[in-house]
């Protein structure tokens, strides 16, 4: 993590953490899970915690206080992880997701509800229009946390390999950010993108996993060699940079 850090740091903006591939080794992952947090905002990143949490009242406030707020201990109180924003499932509404909003508006953090997910089967239950649903509970849920940008702390995830889904998620949800998965390895191409960014050429986070750590591995940059799988991944990201920027 820290060389991949090191090699991109100045090319992006952020970096996206998924929870559950440190998580599978205990105590000891989520440790080294902090350790990259720290790292990568000692680099000035905005850390998006890929976690999907959702759950009701207490449990769900614990999560939103635990990832984007301070927790009480006694009459003092403590950052935890620390990230900036998180990733939030809607499946149980209002409940689940104001706990997260309140904790964004009082330490000025954000979360991404998932709206249209990247996965090939999000249409068994996606694709029946609730995902136009969820973007307008998005919409709702943000407009009294909307900053000087202009958007709200309130943002969306849409994926890239649904791009018929995104520019209709973009009209339904102009002040959010929209956090795009699936760009590279799972298909999702540059053309695809244009309509997830509003007219400003903003508004929207493009997210790529194993097309940049697992770069070395691709045959296109197979020449730099695994020892220098650090020098692929920055290349994967100028690559990448100058794929959406022809197209915006």
């Amino acid at each position: 993590n820290k060389g991949i850090v090191d090699a991109v740091h100045d090319l992006i903006p952020a970096v996206k953490p998924q929870i559950a591939m440190y998580e599978q080794f205990g105590i000891e992952g989520l440790k080294v899970f902090q350790k990259t947090i720290d790292y990568c905002k000692s680099k000035d990143l905005v850390v998006i915690a890929d976690i999907k949490r959702g759950d009701i009242g207490s449990t769900s406030a614990a999560y939103a206080v635990g990832h984007l707020g301070k927790v009480a201990v006694g009459s003092k109180t403590y950052s935890v992880f620390g990230e900036d924003f998180a990733t939030v499932n809607p499946y149980l509404g209002t409940d689940g997701i104001k706990p997260f909003v309140d904790v964004c508006k009082e330490e000025k953090k954000g979360i991404f509800v998932l709206v249209k997910t990247s996965n090939p089967s999000s249409g068994e239950f996606q694709d029946r229009l609730i995902y136009e649903l969820v973007g307008a509970m998005v919409n709702e849920w943000g407009k009294d946390t909307i900053g000087e940008s202009g958007y709200s702390s309130v943002g969306a995830v849409v994926g890239a390999t649904y791009p018929e889904m995104g520019k209709v998620l973009r009209k339904i949800m102009p002040k959010s950010f929209i956090l795009v998965p699936g760009y590279g390895a799972q298909g999702g191409k540059a053309a695809d993108l244009v309509h997830y960014f509003n007219e400003d050429g903003l508004g929207a986070i493009v997210n790529s996993s194993r097309g940049i750590i697992a770069a070395y591995k691709q045959e296109k940059y197979a020449s730099f060699g695994e020892a220098n799988y650090a020098d692929a991944s920055r290349q994967a990201v100028v690559d990448m940079i100058e794929d959406i920027n022809s197209v915006l």
